[in-house]
């Protein structure tokens, strides 16, 4: 079955461009480096602000890190794992986006690298999956655009390959995109109408999406909270014992 970003997009968003960091260098370094999967957190922060292998470049600090695993535990998608010195974190990709070996390594990539030509992919997902030639690497993208996970873009003058860019990302900046014009109405709306909490989300391209039973999203509230509590408390004894 085809599975796309929206799947795990929590209240009709998709993943900030710190939850992409974040989970692009968890998926990369449990290929690369699987002898220090999971990563703890100062690990996590090293590995989304390296100079190299990175686009752009970023100077996260522990808080900036620690506010994206929050969104990403909420959405499922990365789990506490506690290390036997250090709180650890694993990414939980498979059980919302099933991918083979191919498409995780050239998704990776696009996260942690930006729009890239399938030349270059070739090339830079190596370490977590030697493609044969660029055949096997377009036939991967054709599966991942198919899923509505990868665009292809326009050429750029003067350049004969073809750019392609993952879709796990919300628009953060653009506000004249139309889901995001409609995701600002709804908002000012809700703000005037003092009914915020209440209002029934936005997904991507503008369609409202059923609006969640109160007492269904005051569980997964509650859920995230024993989630949240569960983590701190282990991450306090770890250092009490330290």
């Amino acid at each position: 079955m085809s599975v796309g970003p929206q799947a795990f997009a929590a209240g009709g968003t998709l993943l900030s461009s710190a939850e992409v960091r974040v989970l692009g260098c968890l998926l990369e370094k449990q290929r690369t480096t699987p002898e220090h999967y999971p990563l703890s957190l100062n690990a996590l922060r090293l590995a989304c602000n390296q100079s190299t292998n990175r686009d752009p470049v970023v100077d996260y600090d522990e808080a900036t890190i620690r506010d994206a695993l929050h969104r990403l535990e909420r959405r499922r998608l990365v789990r506490f794992a506690s290390g036997s010195r250090a709180a650890k974190y694993r990414h939980l990709l498979e059980e919302a986006l099933p991918l083979g070996e191919g498409e995780r390594a050239v998704l990776t990539v696009l996260m942690l690298r930006g729009a890239q030509t399938p030349g270059e992919l070739k090339q830079r997902a190596e370490r977590m999956h030697a493609f044969g030639d660029l055949a096997g690497v377009h036939e991967t993208l054709e599966r991942l655009i198919g899923r509505e996970l990868v665009r292809r873009l326009d050429r750029r003058p003067g350049q004969k390959e073809e750019r392609y860019e993952q879709l796990l990302q919300g628009q953060e900046e653009d506000d004249d995109a139309p889901g995001a014009q409609a995701t600002q109405r709804q908002a000012e709306q809700a703000r005037a109408d003092g009914s915020e909490a209440q209002a029934a989300p936005v997904l991507p391209g503008g369609a409202v999406a059923e609006r969640p039973r109160p007492e269904a999203a005051e569980l997964q509230e509650l859920r995230g909270r024993v989630e949240r509590l569960e983590r701190e408390l282990a991450e306090l004894r770890l250092s009490i014992r330290r």
